[in-house]
């Protein structure tokens, strides 16, 4: 049975957008005080800009580390577990109430669609004082998936 062979394959920002608008999954990395990475599971979108969006509150660990060191990294997962993933670097702009409330409804939109009350979801946002998370790609890895290297895969094929 032939073996699954890992990729990796380079896209430009058109197509790294394309691949992370339906994906929703990600690990956002922002680095600590101390200088090591804080790793929070987020769920996220791409505005129409073409930044990531990530709703968080201010007090969080990812809100604080942003605003303090705005280069932050995102894995973005696909649904399945060994579907394909791409990791995306880039700078963080962190958006507080009131300035983050038409951001929210731009992400909710491309999470979601469309929200039956939009006052309600902007009363919401304000009464829980969201913030948002802007995150401008810089640099991406190659869209990559899971698998044996090439010549490992090879080598026990023919072994079978």
């Amino acid at each position: 049975m032939p073996r699954t062979v890992a990729t990796a394959t380079p896209v430009d920002l058109t197509t790294l957008l394309d691949f992370v608008r339906p994906r929703h999954r990600m690990l956002l990395v922002t680095t600590r005080a101390d200088g090591r990475p804080q790793v929070s599971p987020v769920s996220g979108g791409v505005d129409d800009a073409g930044r990531l969006v990530v709703s968080t509150y201010p007090g969080r660990a990812k809100t604080r580390n942003a605003e303090r060191d705005p280069r932050v990294s995102v894995c973005v997962l696909s649904d399945e577990w060994d579907g394909p993933w791409v990791q995306v670097d880039g700078s963080a702009e962190v958006l507080h109430m009131p300035e983050a409330e038409d951001a929210l409804v731009d992400y909710y939109r491309c999470i979601a669609g469309e929200h039956p009350d939009w006052d309600e979801y902007r009363a919401a946002m304000r009464l829980q004082g969201k913030s948002l998370l802007r995150i401008t790609p810089e640099r991406w890895g190659p869209l990559a998936t899971g698998g044996f290297p090439a010549d490992v895969a090879a080598r026990l094929d023919a072994a079978d």
